[in-house]
């Protein structure tokens, strides 16, 4: 088993490729997990880069890669044999709170890997109604769409599946139609995705009472809290989060404003974007 902090060299077993964009490599290896954790890694030779877990098992685990940028594209083109470097998991994960009774939960492109094996966690015991949005920039972004039995809606910027439009409209839309049949609201909002739209989400949850979670990403080096790459206001994310609750979004001044590049510059999170792609 890879145990917290113990760095391993780990051969993949399977890959599955969900489009041109996006493949899951899969480790043969037990690893203790909580959904919302994330892990170190290294491929020799190219760099190392921070990825969640996306898919659980007791003696397997996966990682979704969506090919953006140098590491990524590497990452992408690995297969059955290849190996790669592990260290982790690292961070907080998400509070599945033991008497939520309805919950939603807000994925964003692939933000959806993260928020995988917390809807599979809540569906796997008596756990509460899942209201599941997910949306993507058209049908073929869609992550996993078959994986689920959660009460799904889908949403693409170009109407090739689903709602045409945000995925904040549809949380709305279903905020308003509890509070017109007079239901109790959701216990919790779970998020992630870009992160204006995470900040929706939690000015939504903020003007209707309702505590979210969200999962928020900036560069990594270190992961378990040394190098201060990662700081987010107050917060250093590895180590903080990456899962923050409404009490400490309220107090970060940089969530949804700024993020820091590799040289520790503090910029606009558009610019930060763009340098994350390359």
């Amino acid at each position: 088993m890879i145990t917290q902090l113990m760095p391993a060299m780990v051969e993949v077993a399977d890959k599955e490729v969900h489009s041109p964009e996006f493949a899951t490599l899969y480790v043969n290896q037990a690893i203790d997990f909580k959904p919302g954790q994330f892990v170190m890694v290294w491929i020799p030779g190219v760099d190392e880069k921070p990825y969640t877990i996306s898919h659980h098992n007791p003696d397997r685990f996966g990682i979704t890669v969506e090919a953006k940028g140098i590491f990524s594209k590497k990452a992408v083109s690995l297969g059955p044999g290849d190996k790669i470097g592990i260290r982790g998991p690292f961070g907080n994960g998400f509070n599945m709170g033991s008497d939520y009774k309805r919950v939603a939960v807000v994925a964003g492109g692939c933000g959806m890997a993260p928020l995988a094996p917390l809807v599979e966690a809540f569906q796997a015991g008596n756990g509460p109604d899942i209201l599941l949005i997910q949306g993507a920039r058209s049908k073929s972004f869609l992550l996993y769409p078959a994986r689920f039995t959660a009460n799904v809606e889908i949403c693409t910027d170009d109407g090739s599946k689903g709602y045409k439009g945000f995925v904040t409209d549809i949380l709305v839309k279903k905020i308003k139609a509890l509070s017109a049949a007079g239901s109790p609201d959701f216990d919790m909002v779970y998020a992630c995705g870009p992160e204006i739209m995470m900040a929706k989400v939690f000015d939504i949850c903020e003007a209707h009472g309702i505590p979210c979670q969200v999962s928020l990403e900036r560069y990594m080096r270190c992961g378990f809290g040394v190098c201060g790459a990662c700081v987010c206001g107050h917060a250093v994310v590895c180590m903080d989060g990456p899962v923050f609750g409404s009490k400490a979004l309220r107090t970060m001044a940089d969530f949804n404003t700024r993020a820091l590049l590799k040289t520790g510059k503090p910029v606009p999170l558009d610019e930060y974007a763009t340098w994350r792609c390359q």
